[in-house]
């Protein structure tokens, strides 16, 4: 019997969540499919009705969800950690940032920087007010719409810095991965799920979220440029 199990999950995961999902139909049988779209739009789906049987999401929406009764008891788990990283157009210089000092320099050259709506985006917002820099930068920000790569905007000409998600800007066109942020100015967003509590199929959605965490999971998302909670501070 062909047994779809439904999810929902953030644009940080969809790559990722796209191999699994084969790997899981390959391995086990169970066909899954994931709809991405961007957290905040995500959550108030949720928060609306909407029929699926798991979700991904950032850690924080997904407690925020359990708290409000939306997730079944139980199943909300950490699954993998990705690192925000900068990024350049391709063809521009690659800032150095090995130290705090070189993230300071890097922004205060940016002419325009890109970040997410998503929780990487806020913490960014964040750092640059504990280094001093709201003042000088506000007016180089420039957020990306829900759902679109902050990396997109590199290649479009709208900024010449970003910062997202090690796993939404490796695999985008023209666009150069500069590094992680240096030492206490790193960024990690970590994404968790769990199985809704309205899902038509708790049981096999349980299942597909074992695999997400299992072994076999964990070691497909460091190739997609995150890692496992239980891997410490290694990248």
């Amino acid at each position: 019997m062909n047994r779809v199990i439904s999810g929902l999950s953030s644009m940080a995961t969809r790559p990722l969540l796209a191999e699994l999902s084969e790997r899981i139909r390959l391995v086990h049988g169970l066909s899954v499919r994931f709809e991405a779209a961007g957290g905040v739009e995500v959550a108030r789906r949720v928060r609306e009705g909407a029929e699926a049987d798991l979700l991904v999401l950032a850690d924080g929406a997904v407690t925020a969800l359990a708290k409000e009764g939306h997730l079944a008891a139980g199943t909300v788990r950490p699954l993998w950690i990705s690192q925000v990283v900068a990024a350049v157009p391709e063809g521009s210089p690659v800032p150095e940032l090995a130290s705090e000092s070189d993230l300071r320099s890097a922004l205060e050259a940016a002419q325009g920087i890109a970040y997410s709506t998503g929780p990487s985006g806020t913490a960014l917002v964040e750092l640059i007010g504990r280094l001093g820099l709201t003042d000088a930068l506000t007016d180089r920000l420039v957020q990306a719409p829900p759902g679109v790569p902050a990396g997109s905007l590199l290649s479009s000409g709208r900024a010449d810095l970003a910062f997202q998600q090690h796993s939404e800007l490796m695999d985008l066109p023209g666009v150069v991965i500069a590094g992680p942020l240096p030492g206490d100015t790193a960024i990690g967003s970590t994404f968790s799920g769990g199985v809704l509590a309205s899902a038509s199929r708790p049981g096999p959605a349980l299942e597909v979220l074992d695999f997400l965490g299992s072994d076999t999971g964990s070691e497909i998302a460091r190739a997609r440029g995150m890692r496992a909670p239980g891997d410490g501070d290694s990248a």
